[in-house]
């Protein structure tokens, strides 16, 4: 017999088993284990017997189908009550699992390459369309929402609110400095002076009086005294200063504040 197909060409065993089973058109269920074990020991004798790995697999078949062989070929027993299982029936089922496995292989291969020639364009939706979201449904979102849920919603928020606030800083006050008008402090500077005539800086202050009122006070008076209103004399540096009125009694001239940075904060 001419060997014309080499044995590399076969993935296995099985793979060969398939192809002597198909080239000689004999029945899966029924092989003729005789015929198809020669054959096969045919196809193995032309093997390259330096390789190993490729030799193994092959020869443990040709074991199997050497022992199934002569399973076959001993007497039945006719008096045997029960039948006795064909020793063919594992093998037939290994070759049918294979050929399964074989042709769905074949068929996502087929698949494979004819995907190949096809060619798909990748997804470009304009921005406008893809930041699109759809309008909310209002009754999808408040189903099942009822009026006990919604207050335990509602009380749940406040909660949050509440436990953020500080007890203790949020009963502080702001405590704001109202501004100090210099036009209405040269007039009480003036009103004083006209009232006492002669009188120290010091007598002027109100009891109390914090820097800021100092500071305006002590600006009125040199605003006076700009426009003659009033003289100021100290004998000694850090003496008390003496103002006196050039007023003459009983003439009240109108005080001209032109030009005059009205208030002082």
């Amino acid at each position: 017999m001419d060997i014309s197909y080499k044995l590399e060409h076969f993935e296995g065993p099985l793979d060969l088993l398939l192809h002597l089973i198909e080239k000689n058109k004999v029945n899966i269920y029924d092989i003729p284990i005789v015929e198809i074990t020669r054959q096969y020991l045919d196809y193995v004798n032309q093997m390259d017997q330096e390789d190993l790995n490729l030799v193994s697999s092959f020869l443990v078949m040709a074991a199997t189908l050497l022992d199934i062989k002569s399973r076959m070929l001993l007497p039945r027993d006719e008096e045997g009550e029960e039948e006795e299982a064909d020793p063919r029936a594992e093998l037939v089922a290994r070759l049918l699992e294979y050929k399964k496995f074989k042709y769905i292989s074949q068929e996502l291969e087929r698949l494979e390459d004819s995907a190949g020639i096809h060619f798909y364009k990748g997804p470009t939706l304009p921005p406008e369309v893809a930041k699109y979201e759809p309008p909310v449904d209002l009754d999808k979102l408040l189903d099942g929402l009822t009026l006990s849920k919604l207050q335990a919603i509602f009380q749940q928020v406040m909660k949050r609110k509440e436990d953020k606030i500080d007890r203790v800083r949020s009963s502080f006050g702001t405590i704001r400095k109202e501004p100090v008008s210099l036009e209405e402090r040269i007039g009480s500077v003036m009103s004083y002076a006209r009232a006492h005539r002669r009188f120290s800086f010091r007598q002027i202050l109100e009891s109390g009086a914090d820097r800021l009122d100092v500071v305006v006070t002590f600006l009125a008076i040199l605003e006076l005294m700009k426009i003659g209103k009033i003289y100021l004399t100290q004998e000694n540096i850090f003496d008390d200063m003496q103002i006196e009125t050039l007023e003459k009694e009983g003439q009240e001239e109108e005080i001209s504040l032109e030009g005059l940075e009205d208030t002082i904060r």
